[in-house]
């Protein structure tokens, strides 16, 4: 294109313009021919001028950045909880105080798990994520952590005779 042809150009139509303005006397052609090469390449910024925020995708990913750390610091209940709390809420409804209000002699006291072979926290953490008998398994609900949290402090309940407070 000669530089007189360039010059007879409205100013939405010269090449490098930043913003293309549809008229009624351009074609939906013409305006496509057009904005291909401005999609490609960008107008330059004169220097000194601070870039403008392109609402709201920059905002969103500012926005992300502060609340990545809060969310990471409140992890799930499950895995930040300790074994009591989690045994709170979904064991002791059968199993208050290490007792068993199903089955009277399945309690979690130290002589009936000893009796059934389960004399260590790893032992009790195998039935409470898989489960047995009438009982199924919470594996899926506390997670790994959960269900050795739970075990553990099971274990240690039962060590201590269950001690009531």
């Amino acid at each position: 294109m000669g530089s007189s042809a360039k010059q007879n150009l409205r100013p939405e139509m010269r090449p490098g313009a930043s913003r293309l303005i549809s008229t009624p006397t351009t074609s939906g052609l013409m305006r496509a021919a057009m904005a291909a090469p401005l999609l490609i390449q960008a107008p330059a910024q004169p220097p000194g001028r601070a870039r403008c925020w392109r609402w709201p995708g920059q905002l969103l990913s500012l926005l992300a950045a502060l609340l990545l750390p809060i969310a990471v610091l409140w992890a799930p209940a499950a895995a930040a909880a300790d074994g009591a709390e989690l045994f709170g809420h979904h064991c002791a409804g059968c199993h208050l105080n290490g007792g068993n209000i199903i089955r009277r002699g399945r309690t979690l006291r130290l002589p009936a798990l000893q009796q059934r072979g389960l004399d260590s926290a790893e032992a009790i953490a195998s039935i409470a994520s898989t489960g047995i008998g009438q009982m199924g398994g919470y594996g899926p609900v506390l997670g790994d952590e959960g269900v050795q949290q739970v075990a553990d402090w099971v274990w240690q309940q039962a060590q201590l005779g269950w001690p009531k407070g």
